[in-house]
């Protein structure tokens, strides 16, 4: 039997895998050399005291990813780290009635995921780590029941076709390049400072101290560089998960609700120019009015446009 658009029953396919989850990875391998120079230098320590090989520091590593996606890590530890919180009675009561009817229809349990509110002035919504649907208080405020719910099950699509997998491991791996890339330019500006200040006068002083601040300025600088090159990636594969997750929505039959949402989220836009080739290259998002007439499309085509 073939379940058509908006069946009370969650298709096979809405349950599937994306495609698109897997051009994530390309951020991913991307920051591996940036990420392998950076275990590297914060297991020096480790074995010059500890006598820790080098496998198991790195495998240390790797567990704290599995920690990350368990549920009760991002309830209070990755949500803090978001800025986001847990909706107070008044917003929960308006977030589960726009949820629960994507949870019934679905057949989906509901204790998977962790509905919480960022404080913006902003339309915005996203899903984090595997578990986290998280609405802007904005949204919650503009956005009537079934605009929310059309919002919501774009959210979950991304879970569910594991968009969110990816994006959280490259976040989580560039946590550590970051930090050492801003020591590192914090030492080259002491080096550089304590060059000038005492070893001035003594001319072979002077050339170490500074080439060992220009050493430690251009790995910082190649780090942040290898960061820059896997968010572009990563961006431009989050542009082609945002029309799975729209197509995914209207398979779990809440795609009318997500396109009102959107042309509601358009209508409050501020008017701009035409973004600029490098803003689009760099873009995390297609532009709304793409995603409309993509969705509007595909609505029509699967004789379910409102």
């Amino acid at each position: 039997m073939v379940l058509t658009l908006g069946s009370p029953r969650v298709t096979s396919r809405s349950q599937s895998i994306d495609w698109s989850a897997f051009t994530g990875l390309t951020g991913i391998i991307a920051l591996v050399p940036a990420w392998l120079l950076t275990t590297t230098v914060l297991w020096l320590p480790f074995w010059w005291w500890g006598d820790v090989r080098y496998w198991l520091f790195v495998l240390s590593f790797f567990s704290l990813f599995i920690v990350l996606f368990s549920r009760p890590v991002q309830r209070f530890v990755l949500l803090r780290l978001l800025g986001a919180r847990l909706p107070n009675s008044r917003e929960k009561a308006v977030l589960d009635a726009a949820w629960l009817p994507i949870v019934r229809r679905n057949s989906l349990d509901r204790r998977r995921f962790v509905l919480a509110v960022v404080d913006t002035d902003s339309l915005n919504a996203f899903a984090c780590g595997g578990h986290l649907v998280i609405v802007s208080s904005q949204a919650i405020e503009q956005l009537d029941d079934a605009q929310l719910s059309g919002v919501m099950a774009h959210e979950l699509s991304h879970h569910l076709g594991l968009h969110t997998v990816t994006l959280t491991i490259a976040q989580w791996m560039i946590l550590p390049i970051t930090l050492l890339a801003r020591t590192g330019m914090k030492l080259r500006a002491i080096a550089e400072a304590a060059t000038v200040a005492f070893v001035r006068r003594i001319p072979l002083l002077h050339a170490l101290g500074l080439f060992f601040a220009a050493f430690l300025h251009v790995v910082s600088w190649l780090l942040m560089l290898n960061v820059s090159l896997a968010t572009s990636l990563g961006n431009a594969a989050s542009r082609a998960t945002e029309f799975h997750a729209d197509r995914r929505a209207a398979q779990l039959g809440f795609g009318n609700q997500l396109l009102a949402a959107m042309r509601v989220w358009e209508s409050a836009s501020p008017q701009r120019e035409r973004p600029s080739m490098w803003e689009r290259v760099f873009a995390s998002h297609p532009p709304m009015r793409v995603r409309i007439n993509k969705l509007a499309a595909y609505l029509r085509s699967r004789g379910v446009a409102r």
